[in-house]
């Protein structure tokens, strides 16, 4: 074992009747008990989830590493919509980190070998019922009445109608309380089962607050065979019964939605001067009870001069993207501002492992269909893209569908 390598850690003998999901919630609650962050996920089509913890809050460092490439450290990205002082940008390295895959034995990187002891400790304790899950110090956010939201999209509209935006993604919050006996482990297990195609998560981090989610939309990947990869995501209708994909109708409006959510994503190869990509779509997929429009974009990396960067590069012009706040990016992020009337914090925002997987493999999400996680109360998220056809009822009707789709677990009988 090399001196950079992690250190595979064995189960001790306490572990010796725990299967794989009890281990991770021991792990969990270790993590949780001694203040240290945390982000447990899993990929669409994955069959297990996998963990990292980082040694403490200090050592997971805001903003991206120096590159989406296999120079950088293994970790958890997870950012905002907007950084600021209130919702930093969060790097967790993968200081400790268990693959439900592989679950005979814990991975500890050689910074963090001093947690040796206490991971043996962890698992040595009686079953855990109840985790200490980190909540946000901030107040919660503002969350709109429909006759709010669709005056907000009635300005939207006049907003696209006078020039000012092209389009503009509108978005509100609702609070729903949380039910007795709420585990978000077993709503974290619960959505992966609802949502297999879904990039599902769950996040905690002291300060900052706990979010669980299921999110349809890769906002950049690079893979182990050096392709990058992106998707412009956009246009709504609920999966009726009886209705397939391919015999999904789609009104102008989504059509154009979509259309200036792909345009966006080419006007950002055209920035960096990259010509050689492909682009397939647009088609309807599927995610959770909703339909949408999807065009995906690949980039073979070992044909552009600079295949070291274009990831990072990529992630910077596209975060965030025009599916989420709008185009052109600085009217729409500036209407936003002025007449949203809350803070989106890490709704929007993107999240997902980098160099985790193998080195050189990252997949990074927007974060999309998610919640917050309080002391009493989940704070539901979801927006709406705007185009001078926008009906107000409409948009609200659409952002209650979008809420459904994580808000079922708190039904979920655990």
């Amino acid at each position: 074992m090399g001196a950079n390598e992690p250190r595979k850690l064995p189960w001790p003998a306490a572990a010796a009747g725990l299967d794989a999901a009890a281990r991770l919630r021991h792990l969990v609650a270790g993590a949780l008990r001694t203040g240290r962050p945390l982000a447990v996920w899993r990929e669409p089509g994955a069959a297990q989830a996998q963990l990292v913890v980082s040694r403490s809050l200090e050592a997971a460092y805001t903003g991206l590493p120096p590159a989406l490439d296999d120079r950088a450290p293994a970790g958890f990205a997870f950012f905002p919509f907007r950084d600021s002082d209130q919702n930093p940008a969060f790097f967790l390295p993968a200081d400790v980190r268990y693959d439900l895959a592989r679950p005979e034995a814990v991975a500890v990187a050689p910074a963090a070998r001093e947690l040796v002891p206490a991971l043996t400790a962890w698992l040595a304790l009686s079953p855990v019922e109840e985790l200490a899950w980190h909540h946000s110090p901030q107040p919660a956010p503002h969350t709109a009445t429909e006759a709010e939201y669709t005056a907000l999209v009635r300005t939207g509209v006049a907003a696209i109608e006078e020039k000012k935006v092209v389009k503009v993604v509108s978005s509100r919050a609702a609070r729903r309380p949380l039910p007795v006996g709420f585990d978000p482990l077993a709503a974290f297990a619960e959505l992966g089962q609802q949502y297999p195609r879904a990039f599902v998560s769950l996040v905690s981090v002291p300060g900052v607050g706990t979010w669980l989610g299921a999110s349809p939309e890769v906002l950049a990947a690079v893979t182990a065979d050096g392709q990058f990869h992106t998707m412009a995501l956009a246009g709504t209708q609920p999966l009726t019964p009886g209705l397939t994909p391919q015999a999904a109708i789609w009104r102008q409006k989504e059509i154009e939605e979509q259309a200036l959510v792909a345009r966006y994503i080419v006007n950002c190869f055209k920035q960096l001067r990259l010509r050689e990509y492909h682009e397939s779509g647009p088609r309807t997929v599927v995610a959770g009870q909703l339909l949408h429009l999807r065009t995906d974009f690949e980039v073979d990396l070992k044909h552009v001069p600079y295949p070291s960067s274009l990831g990072t590069d990529m992630l910077r012009l596209l975060h965030p993207t025009s599916a989420v706040g709008g185009m052109p990016k600085v009217p729409a992020l500036a209407f936003l501002q002025a007449h949203e009337g809350y803070d989106r914090a890490y709704y929007s925002g993107f999240l997902g492992p980098v160099n985790v997987a193998a080195p050189g493999v990252s997949h990074l999400f927007v974060n999309l269909r998610c919640l917050q996680l309080r002391a009493t109360e989940a704070i539901l998220y979801a927006g709406t893209g705007l185009t001078i056809d926008s009906d107000p009822a409409r948009e609200w009707q659409e952002t209650e569908m979008k809420m459904q789709t994580v808000a079922t677990v708190l039904s979920f009988n655990n």
